[in-house]
């Protein structure tokens, strides 16, 4: 394996290992700017921070009201109880994200090395 021969943002040398026959990493490859650039819309776009600002904000409420003496402490619990089954789909659904996510890298790295393997053979012949 070969280095990338992409330059960081603080002016050093890309360290991650690139299969032979290839310049860049994902993270240098000019030709893949426009897919990192809709990677990056798409986790910008993503609900789970929103979704988490307003599940902290509703515990918060239910907590200052139990402190206040506005909300009987009983339901406040079983809120609490509710926010954290809540908590736990957003972190599933992340974790489904994340993977779908991977997935289509692993296989748009599968395609990509399966172009490169027919480009090599077609060159032997």
């Amino acid at each position: 394996m070969t280095r990338c021969q992409g330059i960081k943002r603080d002016g050093g040398r890309c360290t991650l290992s690139v299969p032979p026959g290839v310049q860049w990493c994902f993270n240098h490859d000019p030709a893949r700017a426009q897919e990192r650039r809709r990677n990056a819309s798409k986790a910008g776009k993503s609900t789970g921070g929103r979704e988490t600002r307003g599940l902290k904000r509703r515990i918060l409420e239910v907590v200052d009201a139990v402190l206040e003496g506005s909300q009987d402490r009983g339901r406040a619990a079983v809120a609490i109880q509710g926010f954290n089954a809540l908590r736990g789909v957003i972190d599933l659904e992340l974790k489904v994200r994340e993977q779908e996510e991977i997935l289509e890298r692993i296989e748009a790295l599968e395609k990509n090395l399966e172009r490169k393997g027919a480009e090599g053979w077609q060159r032997q012949a």
